[in-house]
């Protein structure tokens, strides 16, 4: 039986970094699922303007991607990745995703009976 003579505390950072890795790759997946599903929404609309029935459904992919955005920016500045231009640039984010990258939409208004 082998046993792991590194101090404790060294065993400790390393589950902790290892997490905070696999955490970064989630939060990576979960943005490109949500950007891919904004792209394959916006090509099956691109051939004529997006009829007015169709932007809640858009509106809704946006934020859920802005969602996905924040989330991962918050991860990467947690593990000390301070610098957001790099995923701009590698996951291509559109500017309207990057302006409500944070924002938690109005909730839904009790309609009257």
């Amino acid at each position: 039986m082998s046993r792991d003579l590194r101090p404790p505390v060294d065993i400790l950072h390393y589950e902790i970094v290892q997490e905070q890795a696999s955490a970064l790759g989630r939060m990576g997946r979960t943005l490109e699922q949500a950007l891919t599903r904004l792209r394959e929404f916006d090509a099956v609309h691109a051939a004529a303007e997006l009829p007015a029935s169709m932007q809640p459904a858009r509106r809704k992919l946006v934020m859920e991607a802005g969602q996905a955005l924040w989330m991962f920016v918050v991860q990467r500045e947690s593990s000390g990745l301070r610098d957001s231009r790099h995923i701009m640039r590698t996951y291509n984010v559109p500017g309207e995703v990057q302006r409500c990258m944070g924002l938690v939409p109005a909730p839904a208004k009790p309609t009257s009976t």
